[in-house]
């Protein structure tokens, strides 16, 4: 009976656990190299971007700077590729970069170790989702420092509403989690096919799903909620009802995907 009540009071509360297991992923990301470089990544494409919309076909492709930061307008289905060339990007390399954190986690043995000695599957998933929301941020911190590097090299126009560019900002921040849940949960899914994760991860993080959809059924902004959580409402003319929407969006994203990744845990091989 004593012993009982001994394990039970031993045993470490959530957030001593998730305390520990974040400890452990953000030391293993901070002395990761490839950190590093998809940040230094996330700062050169507003330059490519901008030397490329500089020439040929796509001249005068931004009329002031901060289009290569967000859209003018929500998009809800993107007409040319240009349109997309803004801060949307580092959710890409995002994708990307959590693939390859989470395929290294298996590959290496982490994760058999791991859940040997830690039987709560839901804290990886949280931990993983905090990880790679965290380095998506990071992305878009140095993009933006990138981007406004390119367009005052660019000559471009810095004139903006300032309430709208920060809601945009904000709203990209947000959405940052909402992506990092659902290309977690996608690597859960697909743990032994790094291959097939890391091209879901790219081709939902360029929307090609939404446009696909839209072709069929349709344009509606509630499909491209649905399919792209709210992520075209973080442009230049947001405001704080759009970062309202990315927020219920991104919060949504984050509780279904954690709970489908646990469960996928739980009831299949993990090793």
């Amino acid at each position: 009976m004593e012993s009982a009540k001994a394990l039970r009071f031993e045993r470490p509360s959530f957030l001593t656990r998730l305390k520990g297991m974040l400890g452990v992923d953000f030391y293993r990301l901070f002395h990761t190299p490839l950190f590093y470089i998809f940040l230094g990544i996330a700062a050169i494409i507003p330059a490519l971007v901008t030397m490329g919309a500089g020439s040929g076909a796509n001249a005068g492709m931004f009329s002031t700077a901060w289009q290569i930061i967000a859209a003018d307008s929500p998009l809800y289905v993107v007409h040319d590729m240009g349109e997309y060339a803004n801060m949307d990007m580092v959710f890409i390399f995002g994708g990307i970069m959590v693939s390859i954190f989470i395929g290294h986690d298996y590959t290496s043995g982490y994760v058999k170790q791991l859940f040997t000695t830690h039987a709560k599957k839901e804290d990886y998933m949280i931990s993983k989702t905090a990880l790679s929301a965290f380095s998506m941020a990071c992305m878009c911190g140095t993009y933006f420092v990138g981007g406004t590097i390119a367009g005052a090299a660019g000559g471009l126009s810095f004139a903006v509403n300032a309430g709208s560019l920060i809601c945009a900002i904000l709203g990209k921040l947000i959405m940052c989690l909402g992506w990092a849940s659902l290309y977690t949960f996608i690597n859960i899914v697909f743990r032994r096919k790094f291959g097939i994760s890391i091209a879901l991860c790219f081709v939902l993080g360029t929307g090609i799903p939404v446009i696909g959809a839209a072709a069929v059924v349709g344009n509606s902004p509630a499909l491209n909620i649905f399919l792209y959580g709210s992520s075209v409402y973080a442009c230049l003319s947001a405001n704080f009802l759009s970062v309202l929407v990315c927020l219920a969006c991104s919060a949504a994203w984050t509780a279904i995907y954690n709970v489908l990744g646990a469960v996928v845990l739980y009831h299949r091989d993990v090793y």
